[in-house]
């Protein structure tokens, strides 16, 4: 199996390192990265200049473009064949509710799947990175169990959120939906409050559990055709 990972926090972030030897046990590893953190870039694409990928001693390519440039440049040029699966993170800070909408991580992910890879975004929901390190048991034990579902579902990316706990104390695996920021006025600063029910991410890392959310790509509120329709002469 190849496995393509990226992020959004860099090449030499600890996050990334932690990821790539989680996933050189399930598979061929190619890490194509920004060659600096890219954070709340989204899906956003560099137009105005050429790209730039630097082959690492590790081996590893760094970019310097965004987390979307690096997955566009892995699969169309730097990659001899098309991964099995893009892997992206781990995030350094949850990426839940309306952060996936900003989140250069889930943008990575989201990248593969338009490009028909099966994908997955990855996050840790603390500040302490030294207990990343800790969870790589039970991240490769969960990934592992992904990757090898037959019919892995078209359009649909898993955002997996790991809780801000030691790995021996995580509690399990909750599937869940977005949560959803409570209001706030500062964009980028102050300390992020959530909400949701419990079988929101949000709920499930705050209760010890890692979060694991389907996102679809078709974003259409297909409840809704009909009644458009009705606003709109002569459809």
């Amino acid at each position: 199996m190849n496995i393509l990972i990226s992020n959004d926090d860099g090449i030499l972030a600890r996050g990334l390192a932690v990821l790539g030897e989680v996933c050189a046990a399930l598979g061929q590893v190619t890490v194509v990265a920004p060659d600096r953190e890219q954070s709340g870039t989204s899906h956003s694409l560099t137009l105005h200049r050429p790209l730039h990928a630097t082959r690492r001693p590790d081996g590893a390519f760094q970019v310097d473009g965004t987390p979307t440039d690096c997955v566009l440049l892995a699969i169309g040029m730097l990659m001899p064949q098309k991964p099995d699966f893009v892997i992206s993170g781990i995030n350094h800070g949850q990426n839940m509710g309306e952060d996936v909408f900003y989140s250069g991580t889930v943008a990575a992910a989201m990248e593969g799947l338009v490009a028909g890879i099966p994908s997955i975004a990855v996050s840790y929901a603390g500040g302490d990175l030294d207990v990343l390190e800790t969870h790589k048991d039970g991240l490769r034990s969960l990934l592992k169990r992904i990757v090898e579902v037959k019919d892995f579902p078209k359009e649909t990316l898993l955002n997996i959120n790991l809780p801000a706990l030691p790995g021996d104390q995580v509690k399990g695996v909750k599937v869940t939906h977005l949560g959803s920021r409570k209001e706030i006025y500062w964009i980028g600063g102050g300390r992020i409050t959530w909400s949701g029910d419990a079988d929101s991410d949000f709920r499930a890392t705050s209760d010890g559990y890692t979060s694991v959310t389907p996102l679809h790509m078709d974003m259409t509120n297909y409840d809704l055709i009909e009644v458009v329709r009705k606003w709109l002469p002569g459809d």
